[in-house]
């Protein structure tokens, strides 16, 4: 049977509502939480539209930087990139991989970079002037740690982190990163972030201390999004800023 045929039959096969099992860090331990199918297709439609917001579109291409565990937002990114048409390649984002963020970054002169993190910066800062390899790169978007780093080197950087199951996905205004408030209500107390699952969301998840430190900006931002803000660190210490 051709391989054509057999992805054919294979979309007729039931597939269960089940995508993935997220586990993630809160203030009292881990925690589990089940993501479907239908919540991830909703969570791919809210990126691609925040990486529109970056400007994204057909024929660019992406570096993407994720490990397998990330699979509940890194799926929803590659899902993203493949509605824009933009070509991507994927590296680890341990520190262990950057050589293959390095030819990535350098065989695909990638328009966007995503969740460059602070340990890939750190093997690749042992060979590669990290200004100059990331000044050009129209769009980078960093995880919390490596945001202070890139910003030290004169490079622009938009923050995207998971807070909890949830993704925060810093817009151009660079004022905090936005969390979807269709699907999450995400909170502060005592400086720490809380999550809840907005009653869409299959599996319950109440209101949940996360033991991130960070603030909560609400009100519409000047991208036109109305969806919350987070500020991460300390005195939400990232963002908001501009250089």
């Amino acid at each position: 049977m051709a391989r054509a045929d057999t992805l054919a039959r294979a979309r007729q096969l039931d597939r269960p509502e089940l995508a993935y099992l997220v586990r993630f860090p809160t203030a009292d331990g881990i925690r589990d939480m089940e993501l479907t199918w239908a919540e991830l297709a909703r969570d791919t439609d809210w990126v691609t539209a925040r990486l529109r917001d970056h400007g994204l579109a057909t024929g660019q291409r992406a570096l993407l930087t994720a490990s397998g565990f990330e699979g509940f937002w890194g799926h929803a990114v590659i899902g993203a990139l493949r509605t824009l048409k933009v070509t991507y390649g994927i590296a680890e984002a341990m520190g262990w991989d950057h050589r293959r963020t390095a030819v990535f970054h350098r065989e695909l002169n990638p328009h966007v970079v995503i969740g460059i993190s602070a340990q890939t910066l750190e093997g690749l800062a042992g060979t590669a002037d990290l200004g100059e390899m990331f000044r050009s790169t129209s769009v980078l978007l960093a995880r919390p740690a490596a945001v202070p780093q890139l910003r030290g080197v004169g490079v622009t950087a938009a923050v995207i982190s998971a807070v909890g199951p949830a993704l925060a996905l810093e817009c151009p205004e660079r004022c905090g990163a936005h969390v979807n408030a269709a699907e999450w209500r995400v909170g502060e107390q005592d400086g720490q972030l809380s999550l809840a699952a907005g009653e869409g969301r299959a599996s319950p998840l109440p209101e949940t201390p996360l033991a991130i430190a960070g603030r909560v900006v609400t009100g519409r931002c000047g991208c036109g999004s109305d969806d919350p803000r987070v500020l991460l660190g300390e005195a939400g210490g990232l963002s908001p800023q501009r250089s």
